[in-house]
């Protein structure tokens, strides 16, 4: 059974590794949705995979670190890609939260990437 659990954070950022000239250099902002997956048996006795409010106690702290700031401020984003921010979340989830096979980061409505280990 997989369970997902959504969270939307307002930052901003700019990618210092593309060119001048390419739109991203520039600082700007986004609405950026995160999904969390994981993945397991479904207990017996609670009949879930885990509680939802535990996955969103395990993202919690990093919700804190993640919104309403400038992503290139935070150790690890100098670089905030989409990739670069779904492997950061993936490196800090994964220890406390043994069934995520998932971290899903769109940065538009339309454009999305998803890292599974």
């Amino acid at each position: 059974m997989e369970l997902r659990k959504t969270f939307q954070i307002e930052a901003a950022h700019r990618l210092p590794a593309v060119p001048p000239e390419h739109k991203c250099a520039r600082l700007h902002g986004h609405s950026f949705v995160i999904e969390i997956a994981v993945e397991g048996p479904v207990d017996p006795k609670f009949g879930w995979v885990m509680d939802f409010a535990d996955l969103k106690g395990a993202f919690c702290s990093m919700f804190e670190s993640l919104d309403h700031r400038y992503l290139n401020d935070i150790p690890g984003l100098e670089n905030p890609t989409s990739e670069n921010l779904a492997l950061w979340i993936w490196n800090r989830l994964k220890p406390t939260l043994p069934l995520l096979t998932e971290v899903s980061v769109a940065e538009t409505c339309t454009s999305r990437c998803c890292y599974r280990g």
